[in-house]
């Protein structure tokens, strides 16, 4: 039987960015990236593609037996992840999407978000280093001062610095009011943090030379709660070159994602500096966290396609009742389910890049503020969403190999742990299902996710395939208008049926996804015909899933 590999679907990336979602109109719109040309974007992807699947992916399966190691106080790394980060580096990509004010190259998010599914399906624990790079360089350029800018920017930006994001503690997971650590301002300017944090992803290793830790914190002067919440730059190393108090007490043995540090730090008098101002940490942090909200969605997507992809191979390898297991017709659904769910994902997940794209470079500051808000209310879907299909697209796949799966070498077992984490982190797709809901949508949301809708209507119209998603956007509008009503005499009824909310809002954005693919098909090409038919078996397989939750919304609304 082949290899459990990684094969960047460029094609149909480069299909989705130019036919779907007709992604170099939006570059010509846009001064900041009118230069660039689907006939760059391409070879950049390919280059990309080279990289996760000649390096990363190699290394995927022996980091997850190594794993990470605790040695005399300090983190290291599986066999090759040093090396492959020092690649990355001399390769520019950690800089792709920034901006070149700041040493970037000034590529859109949407090749950002490419480049990232790509990396996340082929080594999900090494692509937890750079994970939150880009939201860290976000959260410095908006909120930091001059002076950190200066010193830690232009690392970052480059790659030759890494981040870290230190939030939660044991009392204080989802509930960030009860962070502890605490911050005491000196009169140079600087602050001596001191606390301990649980689940630091990369909180410290051998890939860089410095980390820079950003630490939710709290004042001494500070209100109880979120409200009393700062946010300081830590780093490991001080710019006088000694190494900060900074520690790694030990290191999380789990589930998957064997080959990133999850680790237990304490800042001991550590000297940091306030980023923002003081107890506005919160707002500063949401930078970061909504940056890495996306490029969670993107993990479940990249595995969503590293198993689908492997599960294909071996269903047309795998030869049982005198042929291949692939022509069985309870294999074929599985597979044609789990490609179909892919291929709209890849569609949305990139829309959404592109909104932060638009929302970013648009000359017309109405078209950013639509653009943002479209933003605001795709994230918690694509995150909580995203990762759901994930997970249990992986599992779907696992039963492909039948007990084969469940053995280590066959590498589907792997996707399956590794993906997992993703419904957790980054918030978790309960608390993104209330941020949808409760906060955005029956907040001041409303008419984003209305104006959301509207543009969706348009593909209802323009294929023959629309009549599923008129039906979707009629259930949506009944079921939010359900809740709105509910809402009024019962606050506690957003509470229970926002995950299905949230569920029904995903499959509502997969029938919009399946339409423009179909529309954006041209005639007499057999493979692009092929991602029709695929569509169309979404439509027809996948979307009635969608009327279960829309069904528990109004069931449970009308109690």
């Amino acid at each position: 039987m082949s290899a459990y590999r990684y094969d960047a679907p460029l094609r149909e990336m480069c299909f989705v960015i130019e036919q779907v979602l007709q992604a170099p109109q939006q570059w010509q719109a846009l001064p900041a990236l009118a230069d660039l040309d689907m006939d760059t974007a391409a070879e950049v992807l390919a280059q990309a593609a080279r990289f996760t699947s000649g390096v990363l992916q190699p290394l995927n399966g022996p980091g997850d037996r190594q794993g990470c190691r605790l040695v005399d106080g300090r983190v290291k790394t599986p066999d090759g992840f040093a090396a492959a980060w020092r690649a990355f580096v001399d390769g520019g990509w950690p800089a792709l999407a920034v901006g070149p004010d700041h040493g970037g190259q000034g590529l859109p998010q949407l090749l950002n978000a490419v480049l990232f599914e790509m990396l996340a399906a082929a080594n999900h624990g090494w692509t937890m280093y750079p994970g939150l790079l880009h939201g860290a360089c976000e959260t410095l350029l908006h909120h930091g001062s001059a002076e950190l800018k200066a010193t830690y920017l232009p690392k970052l930006v480059s790659g030759e610095w890494l981040a870290a994001m230190a939030l939660t503690e044991p009392q204080a997971g989802s509930d960030l009011g009860g962070v502890r650590t605490a911050a005491v301002p000196l009169a140079d300017g600087s602050l001596v943090v001191s606390g301990g944090k649980i689940f630091i992803s990369g909180g410290d290793h051998d890939l860089s030379d410095n980390i820079v830790h950003l630490v939710l914190c709290r004042l001494p002067d500070a209100p109880a709660g979120s409200k009393g919440l700062s946010l300081a730059l830590v780093p490991s190393v001080l710019p006088d070159g000694r190494r900060n108090t900074v520690f790694c007490d030990g290191l999380e043995h789990k589930l998957g994602i064997h080959g990133s540090a999850t680790c237990v730090m304490r800042y001991e008098a550590a000297t940091g500096w306030l980023v923002g101002e003081p107890n506005r940490g919160l707002a500063a942090m949401f930078l970061m966290m909504n940056a890495a909200r996306l490029h969670v969605g993107l993990q479940g997507l990249g595995h969503l396609e590293m198993a689908q992809q492997n599960a294909r191979r071996y269903a047309w390898e795998r030869q049982q009742f005198r042929g291949p297991i692939a022509q069985q017709p309870a294999m074929r659904r599985t597979l044609l389910n789990l490609q179909a769910v892919a291929e709209g994902l890849r569609v949305l997940m990139y829309r959404g890049a592109m909104r932060l794209d638009e929302a970013e470079h648009h000359p017309d500051p109405a078209r950013r503020a639509a653009a943002a808000a479209e933003a605001s209310i795709l994230t918690p879907v694509l995150k909580a969403f995203g990762t759901q299909q994930g997970f249990q697209g992986a599992s779907d796949a696992l039963q492909v190999w039948g007990g084969y799966g469940y053995v280590a070498e066959y590498g589907i077992e792997q996707t399956l742990r590794d993906a997992r984490i993703a419904m957790i982190y980054e918030g978790t797709n309960e608390i993104q299902a209330i941020d949808l809901l409760q906060r955005k949508l029956l907040g001041s949301a409303g008419p984003a996710f209305d104006a959301l809708l509207q543009d969706l209507q348009a593909a209802a119209t323009a294929t023959p395939e629309g009549q599923a998603l008129k039906d979707q956007l009629r259930a949506a509008t009944d079921a939010l208008q359900a809740v709105r009503t509910q809402a009024a005499a019962d606050p506690e009824a957003p509470l229970r049926v926002a995950d299905d909310f949230l569920a029904g809002t995903g499959h509502l954005l997969l029938a919009w996804a399946w339409c423009a693919t179909v529309q954006a098909v041209l005639p007499g090409d057999a493979w692009q015909a092929e991602r029709a038919a695929v569509a169309r078996h979404g439509l027809a397989w996948v979307l009635p899933q969608a009327a279960v939750h829309w069904h528990r919304v109004a069931l449970s609304a009308a109690v």
